[in-house]
């Protein structure tokens, strides 16, 4: 028997998907390598604890915490037995926010009972930049080094050409400018290699919670741009609402402190007139009303 279980186990930490089994008190009971490697948590980390307990803390595309509540689909497959799939946002141990798709399980007695559930996990990642763009891009100097995201010469190409595409075709397109709040009192209070690691899992956040063919880039220090397309006001203000909500939800641990992060977001769509300046500089403008009235929000126009 304890051949065979190893040879299950042995097959389990060789997928590359994240699995890991819960009892009915929602403590992990295996933990395969697929799930050390899209968390950073490794298994002595995480057997024995409850996976709502500062693990994986998964939220909706909306920044709705599942873990604590009966929209957990966990506690929905122990409650009807009933497996289910969903795209959530689990919490990586960096501390950004990771797309992921889960396909929860039954685990069921001899007799029938549901005595724990086996959830299933992979990257959902709408934008997975290989490891060959990385490449070119460094060659041709335009990704940042640090949160490999483009740079801003990389994003100002972008907008050409979105502005040129605008002027040509009339597709639509808006830009959402984002800093990160109180990022110099991080620095200040934590040091510059936290303050790396903050704008690392910022980067990451964005990335994640953009749509596939959206980008973003770091402008500078702390600054980001997203360039959203085939968006009107509306739809814009729900891209930038969704951002807010993720960088909300994540948070990056140093011993026993938790730091977590904020971010302020201008927003504007493209004008038949506008140039890069005029179309940076008004979302600046935007950015900046936004921590004038309390940072953390969105200010379009």
């Amino acid at each position: 028997m304890d051949l065979e279980q190893d040879f299950y186990k042995s097959l389990l930490d060789n997928l590359y998907d994240g699995v890991y089994f819960v009892d009915t008190d929602r403590r992990i009971t295996y933990w395969n390598r697929g799930a050390e490697r899209l968390t950073g948590y490794d298994s002595e980390e995480v057997l024995g604890c409850y996976c709502r307990e500062n693990i994986l803390e998964h939220v909706d595309d909306k920044g709705v915490k599942l873990c604590e509540t009966s929209l957990c689909p966990a506690v929905k497959t122990l409650r009807d037995g009933r497996a289910r799939e969903e795209e959530v946002y689990l919490h990586h141990k960096k501390g950004h926010r990771l797309p992921v798709a889960i396909r929860v399980a039954p685990i069921l007695s001899p007799d029938g009972k549901v005595v724990g559930t086996v959830e299933v996990f992979s990257d959902n990642t709408p934008r997975v930049i290989s490891k060959q763009t990385i490449e070119e891009l460094q060659r041709i100097a335009l990704l940042d080094p640090l949160t490999e995201v483009g740079n801003r010469r990389y994003a100002e190409m972008n907008l050409k050409f979105r502005l040129a595409e605008q002027d040509r075709y009339g597709w639509p397109f808006g830009i959402l400018f984002i800093d990160i709040d109180n990022f110099k009192a991080v620095n200040d209070r934590f040091g510059h290699e936290v303050g790396d690691d903050v704008l690392r899992m910022t980067a990451r956040t964005l990335v994640g919670s953009l749509r596939s063919f959206d980008l973003v880039s770091r402008w500078g220090g702390e600054e980001f741009l997203a360039l959203v397309i085939n968006v009107d006001t509306g739809s814009l203000l729900g891209v930038a609402d969704k951002l807010r909500k993720m960088m909300e939800q994540s948070s990056i641990t140093y011993g026993s402190q938790t730091l977590s992060i904020t971010i302020s977001i201008g927003g504007t769509l493209a004008l038949n007139s506008d140039s890069v300046e005029s179309i940076v500089r008004r979302a600046d403008d935007l950015m900046y009303r936004s921590k004038a009235e309390g940072r953390n929000r969105t200010t379009l126009g």
